[in-house]
């Protein structure tokens, strides 16, 4: 399997959003047509005749449909789990909706122009991505959020490499993917040195061109989070290990698109709950859970793949595996997210500080708080 295929950089290129704009008008183009199927189905039907009567009646009491966003393929993680009804579950009925699955978005910056361009209905989405949202004025409405796993992000280095500690980092090549949860943790591994940013070579690289650098020699050091790395770690075998002490700080989100949250507040509260309880069933399943994911299509089954999964699942190291203690949006999270966009800002990362903690806290949001809040049992 090609690793680049569990690889998500969280940067908004510009080929992402060439692919986001062919999907979302695909998405659309297909949402007009069953329109226009719908109508021409009600002019043909006599206008006295009973049997018209029950197309409307039948349209009008349609449930809403929901467009969620997928990052990477879909084929593993906690929608896969949820698109593959793993634990018995029956999504499209116990949330009322009928779900619509938009996979091949490279990253949550993307999934953020989709909803903004009203394409997309629900997401995951990083504490990056939030704070890029907010600055940009895209109309999300914050669900719920987790901690991130603390150990979610690796520091690769070569086997034979004389950086053993975040000391040695200085001067040093390092690939990351700019303005990401990697980014961030590198930021917070180099402070427990006394270092910026500023202090080494910092490349921003794709996951895929960084894997390849690294792979190659070109860059002295790689940040990245699961499953990536650890895949990596799989595939070169004994030419790389991991420094010690890194660790994720940030947080992770799920949001709607403000306008469907506000006629389905029900519809998102309940899906919420529902991606909590995928979750916990998969650390409770774990063999079950990478079978699923195999017959989806994300991995061979026996592959060394699978076996990379199933150990971040057990391991809590995937950013699905936080989704076990999702609730609603609280200070900790808030407070996170504002020292993460500080720090980009200070950086340079971010043009301009951000309020985000002023955004998740907002009033406005209070009534679809108590309902997520109602859901998740607390």
């Amino acid at each position: 399997m090609p690793i680049d295929k569990h690889i998500h950089p969280d940067t908004a290129a510009l080929a992402a959003r060439r692919r986001f704009l062919s999907l979302s008008g695909l998405a659309l183009a297909g949402g007009a047509g069953a329109l226009a199927l719908v109508a021409c189905g009600k002019n043909d039907a006599p206008a006295a005749a009973p049997a018209a009567a029950a197309p409307a009646a039948s349209t009008a009491a349609a449930p809403p449909q929901l467009t969620i966003a997928i990052i990477g393929d879909g084929r593993t993680g906690v929608f896969a789990s949820l698109r593959a009804g793993d634990g018995g579950r029956k999504l499209e009925d116990e949330i009322a909706a009928k779900v619509v699955w938009q996979p091949g978005f490279t990253a949550s910056l993307p999934v953020m122009e989709g909803i903004k361009a009203g394409g997309v209905d629900f997401s995951f989405a990083t504490a990056t991505a939030i704070v890029n949202a907010v600055a940009a004025g895209v109309p999300i409405v914050p669900l719920a959020a987790y901690p991130l796993p603390a150990t979610e992000v690796d520091v690769l280095v070569a086997k034979d490499s004389p950086i053993r500690s975040a000391a040695d980092l200085k001067g040093k090549k390092i690939a990351h993917q700019n303005g990401t949860t990697g980014t961030y943790s590198l930021i917070k591994y180099l402070e427990s040195a006394g270092l910026r940013l500023s202090d080494v070579q910092a490349v921003s690289l794709s996951g895929a061109d960084a894997y390849t650098a690294f792979a190659q020699g070109s860059v002295d050091a790689w940040i990245h989070w699961q499953p990536a790395s650890g895949l990596a770690l799989a595939k070169l075998g004994d030419k790389a290990r991991t420094l010690p002490g890194v660790k994720t700080y940030d947080y992770a989100f799920y949001v709607a698109r403000a306008e469907f949250a506000d006629k389905n507040p029900q519809v998102v509260a309940r899906l919420v709950r529902l991606i909590r309880e995928a979750q916990q069933y998969a650390v409770a399943h774990p063999d079950e859970t990478v079978a699923s994911w195999a017959k989806l299509g994300g991995f061979e089954p026996g592959s060394v793949e699978e076996k990379v999964y199933r150990q971040l699942i057990v391991d809590a190291r995937l950013s699905d595996s936080g989704a076990v203690v999702l609730k609603p949006i609280d200070g900790a999270a808030a407070d996170s997210t504002q020292d993460l966009a500080d720090n980009f800002q200070s950086l340079g990362v971010l043009p301009n500080k951000v309020d985000v903690r002023s955004f998740l806290l907002d009033p406005k949001f209070d009534s679809i708080k108590k309902l997520v809040a109602a859901e998740l049992g607390g």
